[in-house]
């Protein structure tokens, strides 16, 4: 599958995390020739925080991991296997599941409640433990520190580059590092999340408060990103701190203040890459709603937008068709004045007064629409309520990528 043309020159240098290995093998349980199980150790434990899909379909690892969390013990391993999501399967997906988790507890001698699992892949068809079960040893021998770029790689599933992240910053005069990575291309629409994403600090932080921190910051990044609409069944983000010594338990605490600031700022830039990764996507798109009853009903406006088929054609045509805009904007369900619309497109406005500016200039328009990246803005008039979304074109190569993806 060819490179998106969005995609970053080249995965960033991450340094080593106290705390945490990493060890990926090749199952060949739907790929050939590339790693597809990743394992992730906690040798002293970790605190963990975790956000998942709102889907009533959602997945065997997806019940698993809430139901862990919720008994507040340190993780000491995440396993993840891509290929099959593990989705749908019953009793069966469930068996199949534990039998990995106690594969992995046995050989690190935990148990089975520190053990967090992910799936990415085909809904509906039943995991065989048997594949991953016999690569868990091997998986385990190659744990080390410094493996990011081959842990992002071994859980994709049709994106086209592995996407990570990596900041500093400082909780008081202790320097502290975040490193993380996501994988998502297709079948992105989250309500909680991405597909599969995962955040590591060697910060101090327990669990309340890292919970409290993953949320609010899961709500401007990876729940104001959409790909296609759709919303997955195993949409996970979890996020795991090494630190032992000096543990804040509290999220207001000020002396957090600069790290919330760049755990956000690494979260943001995965979801980005995501979108950028979109399947079939040739132009990033972001849309900035202002002018709305409140944020809420800004953010869904803003949605309505980014997930119309007809807008997203038009862009990935470079057509300044900017009437679907308009239509995206009044089927949203929000408030919204028509004579007041106000629609930028590249910085340049298009409406006003219920009607197209007698001197917009549609080439320049059309011009915008040829670059990589696109900036809408929409004013909707009622109110001070804004957000923020970004998502991709709709192209051919989506119709071809989801058509075959199966075979």
């Amino acid at each position: 599958m060819k490179r998106s043309p969005l995609a970053p020159t080249k995965f960033p240098k991450i340094k080593a995390l106290d705390g945490v290995l990493m060890g990926t093998s090749a199952t060949a349980m739907k790929y050939k020739g590339r790693d597809d199980l990743l394992l992730v150790s906690f040798p002293k434990g970790a605190t963990v925080a975790g956000v998942f899909t709102t889907s009533k379909c959602s997945s065997a690892p997806v019940d698993w991991c809430r139901g862990v969390l919720r008994k507040n013990k340190p993780a000491r391993a995440v396993l993840v296997n891509a290929g099959n999501a593990n989705a749908f399967t019953g009793k069966a997906g469930e068996d199949a599941m534990t039998s990995t988790i106690k594969a992995v507890s046995d050989t690190l001698s935990c148990d089975l409640d520190e053990v967090y699992v992910a799936s990415t892949g085909v809904i509906g068809e039943v995991l065989d433990a048997t594949v991953i079960n016999d690569h868990i040893a091997e998986t385990t021998g190659k744990l080390k520190s410094e493996n990011w770029q081959d842990a992002a790689r071994a859980i994709l599933t049709t994106d086209t580059f592995p996407k990570g992240a990596t900041v500093t910053t400082k909780i008081g005069s202790k320097t502290v590092n975040i490193n993380g990575f996501a994988k998502g291309s297709g079948m992105i629409a989250p309500d909680m999340a991405t597909m599969l994403g995962f955040i590591f600090t060697d910060a101090s932080i327990g669990p309340e408060a890292l919970g409290s921190i993953l949320k609010e910051a899961t709500g401007g990044s990876f729940n104001s990103i959409t790909v296609d609409s759709d919303t997955s069944t195993s949409d996970t983000v979890l996020a795991f701190a090494t630190g032992c010594e000096g543990m804040i338990n509290d999220a207001n605490d000020p002396v957090l203040d600069d790290f919330k600031q760049k755990f956000f700022a690494l979260m943001l830039d995965l979801s980005h890459q995501v979108v950028r990764d979109g399947e079939g996507a040739s132009k990033f798109i972001s849309i900035n709603v202002n002018g709305a009853e409140n944020d809420l009903a800004a953010k869904k406006i803003a949605l309505s937008i980014a997930n119309s088929p007809l807008v997203k054609t038009a862009i990935a045509g470079e057509d300044a068709n900017w009437g679907r805009i308009v239509m995206a904007v009044g089927k949203a369900g929000e408030k919204a004045n028509r004579d007041a619309l106000k629609i930028h497109i590249g910085g340049q406005k298009v409406t006003e007064h219920g009607m197209g500016l007698e001197d917009y200039d549609e080439h320049k328009c059309t011009e915008h629409l040829k670059g990589q990246e696109i900036e809408i803005s929409v004013h909707v008039g009622i109110a001070e309520g804004s957000a923020t979304v970004w998502t991709c074109d709709l192209t051919h190569d989506y119709i071809t990528i989801n058509a075959d993806y199966r075979s």
